[in-house]
């Protein structure tokens, strides 16, 4: 075990499990459980999609036109942020523990004029890993920002299973309604979302305009199963005021996104400050949410 050292590429290993993340986005990567040979995660064929589990920060989708505007002047953001792309400083706390930073420099404050400090620690104990999103404001004025998780797991879980034999279940029954998105803009109107038993059957075509959208479901589970054998995930969350559903077309996986933060809607303003689901940290203040997945 070491601190403060850099690391491409923790290892974090218990009985259970073994997960790798990348200092670069402070990326899961792998998360196989030792005992079945499983591999939870999507391998990241760049044919679909070449990440396995970004983090969302500082904004959640798209912006309109990809600009903002924060005190009258204009500012460019890609899709999802920048934090995905960049090299987090590493500390390997424990053979079960990492811990991944990121702070603001001269290249984001051009793009993005706060000062921040955004940590995602990784836990493993038995059967579960956890992954919790810490953000602090060092500055001398409020920080208005997004986070968001966007893990890809592998669907086909098991050879010789379909896509088609897995299924989400929500631990909550509702009636779940379905935001779309209009090149990456959240629509102004939402449609059912229909479940069979309170579970979403997984088909490929689900996707094929883009990810399923859900705001303020009342459900903080959701477990990925599959009718041909016995293993899956579940997925935990708490306090995420807006959840996606994604897959690449026809790709072998899907994403469970829990997200404090959303796409511009196709009416904004494109204000900062009235960005639906903007998250507003005073000076000194911390603010933290977490997701876990338990392995089975």
């Amino acid at each position: 075990m070491a601190n403060n050292l850099f690391y491409s590429m923790i290892i974090l290993e218990n009985n259970h499990l073994r997960a790798a993340i990348a200092a670069k986005g402070a990326e899961l990567q792998g998360l196989i459980n030792k005992q079945t040979g499983l591999e939870y995660m999507w391998n990241g064929d760049a044919t679909y999609w070449g990440k396995h589990s970004p983090v969302l920060f500082p904004i959640v989708g798209g912006l309109k036109n990809n600009i903002y505007f924060y005190k009258g002047n204009s500012y460019h953001l890609s899709r999802h942020g920048f934090a995905r792309d960049m090299e987090f400083s590493a500390q390997q706390l424990s053979a079960t523990e990492a811990l991944f930073t990121l702070t603001d420099n001269e290249a984001s404050q051009e793009i993005y004029p706060f000062a921040f400090i955004l940590q995602l620690r990784y836990r493993l104990a038995e059967n579960i890993l956890s992954c919790s999103y810490e953000v602090q404001n060092p500055g001398d004025k409020d920080l208005f920002f997004s986070v968001g998780a966007h893990p890809a797991f592998a669907v086909p879980l098991v050879k010789d299973s379909l896509y088609e034999d897995y299924w989400l279940q929500f631990n909550v029954q509702e009636n779940l309604q379905r935001w779309k998105l209009e090149n990456g803009l959240v629509a102004s109107h939402a449609e059912p979302l229909p479940l069979q038993n309170n579970r979403l059957r997984l088909h490929a075509d689900l996707f094929y305009e883009d990810a399923i959208v859900i705001k303020h479901m009342q459900s903080n589970q959701v477990t990925l199963g599959c009718d041909q054998h016995p293993h899956g995930i579940h997925f935990r969350f708490n306090d995420f005021p807006f959840f996606g559903i994604w897959a690449a077309k026809d790709a072998p996986f899907v994403c469970l996104e829990p997200w404090c933060g959303i796409a511009d809607s196709v009416e904004h303003d494109q204000e900062l400050k009235h960005k639906e689901g903007i998250n507003t940290l005073s000076t000194e203040d911390n603010w933290e949410r977490s997701w876990t997945v338990e392995c089975f």
